[in-house]
């Protein structure tokens, strides 16, 4: 049965990177929904199957909201889709929700459009009496994303550019580690963004013995553990991003391993996208 779009909006657009927000009808994925999850989709039956974060449920649990950047072809494919029109196939919620604690100070990190999958994180952490100071990081600011909407869920709220067209210039790390050298009360680090990102937030907080999570994007297929292509070393054992994680211990992760992994099919993925978008 097909998925027709509700809504679409594009949150940003720089140099044909869209970052796109789109609304689907997914009453059962709803209903069960929690925070740090995801789902799968497809946009055509030819097409494949992408992982996307559900950045969050509206108020009658009847549809979900998903936001992309569009980057390899299906995102591309998905991008150019408009209220109205379906998608093939979705399937979730998938993956483990993330544990919430109560009572506790929480920075959570978000890079790029990674933003997207912190959000509803943030608000769940807020949601349990928690203190969340959140830092925010993108390559400029017209890529910045859900800036008011973290905002009203934070206590402590920064923002960092790599050009320093808005908040600070420098990276989400540079406001981390100065936060932690002034001893600022930390229980827990959650980041989501790039994997170099998340590797330097990683470094940056073993040395203050920080206990770091990180919600890993490594490369997916049928997300049932069954293919084996999400797997990921963690603490020297195998893991599968979608059935035991996607979140995991950030200094246990092996990150040469998950960032060869990631890389390889760049090539030919590039190599589909020129052919289809000629």
């Amino acid at each position: 049965m097909s998925i027709k779009i509700l809504e679409k909006k594009i949150l940003a657009d720089v140099l044909g990177s869209k970052i796109v927000q789109i609304k689907v009808p997914a009453k059962d994925v709803a209903a069960y929904a929690k925070a740090g999850q995801f789902i799968v989709l497809m946009v055509a039956e030819e097409g494949e199957r992408i992982p996307l974060t559900i950045a969050g449920v509206d108020k009658d649990k009847t549809a979900i909201t998903i936001i992309f950047q569009e980057a390899g072809l299906t995102t591309r494919l998905l991008g150019k889709l408009e209220p109205g029109d379906s998608l093939y196939a979705l399937a979730g919620p998938l993956g483990h929700p993330t544990e919430i604690g109560e009572n506790e100070d929480v920075f959570i990190i978000g890079g790029g459009v990674g933003i997207a999958e912190i959000y509803p994180v943030a608000c769940a952490f807020k949601a349990k009496g928690n203190r969340v100071t959140t830092i925010l990081g993108a390559r400029t600011k017209e890529l910045l994303i859900l800036e008011e909407e973290l905002k009203k869920v934070s206590d402590n709220f920064y923002i960092t550019t790599d050009d320093g067209t808005y908040g600070q210039k420098g990276f989400v790390t540079d406001v981390l580690k100065n936060l932690l050298a002034a001893k600022k009360p930390c229980n827990l680090v959650y980041a989501v963004g790039p994997i170099p990102m998340m590797r330097k937030v990683s470094e940056t907080t073993k040395p203050f013995s920080v206990k770091t999570l990180v919600s890993l994007n490594a490369l997916m297929v049928d997300a049932t553990g069954m293919c084996g292509c999400c797997r990921v070393s963690v603490g020297g054992k195998t893991r599968f991003s979608c059935v035991d994680g996607p979140e995991f211990d950030a200094h246990e992760v092996d990150w040469d391993e998950l960032i060869k992994r990631n890389k390889i099919y760049c090539d030919k993925e590039q190599h589909i996208c020129k052919l289809s978008f000629k």
